[in-house]
């Protein structure tokens, strides 16, 4: 539960060291933050849920690095708080639902709910979300379906600020980072996830590259000249640069493809740079295995056609074959039990949020020191 915010002398410090955080605690100041900027308690404790959750699993461009920038987007009203899914429409097996710039951490949990008690009756379901807040790491939805043993896709656009990626062949943003994500349950393991970007790389990645004052990847980033570069302070300049899109052709026609379905199909835009605030689409179709066949007969394929693959033989000595998210879990697992790292300037960004709401050091301290 978020503890209120001290109201003694004494702010947080200006000079920050990196940080290693427990888990707990870190969701913890995060939720106290947000409930500090005004969300209820359900709400500040989803958002520092999510948030810690995607460091945990070493998405860091979708963890705690996200906490100002959330404050921001609350104080200038482009995310709304406290609000709750609204049905446009529904029947059996389809829901259209609109998140009102509600937190996407709440948006998109609710959506999900939503989906799953539709599929658990018809085995099959489609929930369009449009005009939510920032949906966090996709992955963390499609991980809701597989846990319940369903399959899920998702499809997700961005109709306004976070209009980023050049087209193929072109220099000037015109395309959001567009992410896929896929989950499928596996009886004695993880489940499989794919989460990825139609971009080179995530946005989220260059901030934490500009945090860390390190290089990005070749043939990842235009400066705003439209040059490739490998420099993340150029996305930011003035004029911006643009992210390219991965493979090529190939990622930028899979971002078209999402723009469609995410976009258009449920209502709240394709990128379009006169929306003002910054609003996810997603588009989510849910599967029951069991309304196809019997589930042991899909949950014994599966596994056997994972150990197929992992009997490859090896690029390197001693290497390994992982499914995708296997190396999420293996994160997990080590940062819950070691903590989480954070960079300087990121300690800094949750310490500048604090500040700006009135949170001093010595809450900072009990939270994060125990």
């Amino acid at each position: 539960m978020p503890v209120a915010p001290d109201r003694s002398p004494n702010l947080a410090k200006e000079e920050p060291l990196a940080m290693n955080v427990r888990h707990d605690r870190l969701t913890r100041l995060v939720s106290t933050i947000f409930a500090a900027a005004g969300c209820r308690e359900h709400e500040a404790e989803r958002i520092g849920h999510y948030l810690v959750e995607a460091n945990l699993v070493g998405h860091d461009s979708h963890g705690v690095i996200r906490v100002l920038p959330y404050v921001r987007w609350l104080a200038d009203g482009k995310v709304v708080p406290n609000q709750t899914l609204q049905v446009v429409f529904e029947n059996e097996v389809l829901a259209l639902t609109d998140g009102r710039f509600g937190f996407g951490q709440v948006m998109g949990e609710e959506a999900m709910q939503l989906g799953l008690a539709k599929v658990n009756k018809q085995g099959v379901a489609v929930v369009g979300l449009r005009n939510s807040g920032h949906l966090g790491r996709i992955g963390d939805w499609a991980l809701m379906a597989a846990r319940a043993n369903k399959l899920a896709l998702h499809f997700v656009n961005t109709s306004g600020g976070g209009i980023l990626a050049a087209p193929f062949g072109g220099t000037s943003r015109r395309l959001s980072a567009n992410p896929i994500a896929a989950a499928v349950p596996v009886k004695n393991g993880p489940p499989i996830l794919l989460d990825i970007s139609t971009c080179a790389i995530a946005e989220g990645k260059v901030r934490v590259a500009f945090n860390k004052g390190v290089s990005v990847p070749d043939n990842c980033l235009l400066d705003g000249q439209g040059r490739p570069t490998n420099d993340p302070k150029a996305f930011y300049a003035n004029p911006p640069g643009a992210i390219l899109p991965f493979g090529a052709h190939k990622g930028y026609g899979l971002s078209i493809i999402v723009e469609m379905l995410a976009g258009a199909l449920t209502g709240g835009s394709c990128s379009n740079p006169q929306t003002r605030h910054v609003a996810n689409n997603m588009l989510t179709i849910l599967m029951d295995p069991a309304a196809f066949q019997e589930y042991e007969d899909f949950a014994r394929e599966v596994e056997r056609f994972i150990a197929f693959v992992k009997t490859s033989d090896k690029a390197a000595p001693g290497g390994d074959i992982l499914m995708p998210g296997e190396i999420e879990e293996r994160t997990k697992e080590r940062r819950l039990r070691d903590g989480i790292e954070l960079d300087d300037n990121t300690w800094q960004q949750i310490i500048e949020a604090c500040q700006s709401l009135s949170i001093f050091q010595s809450s900072i301290d009990s939270i994060v020191r125990g």
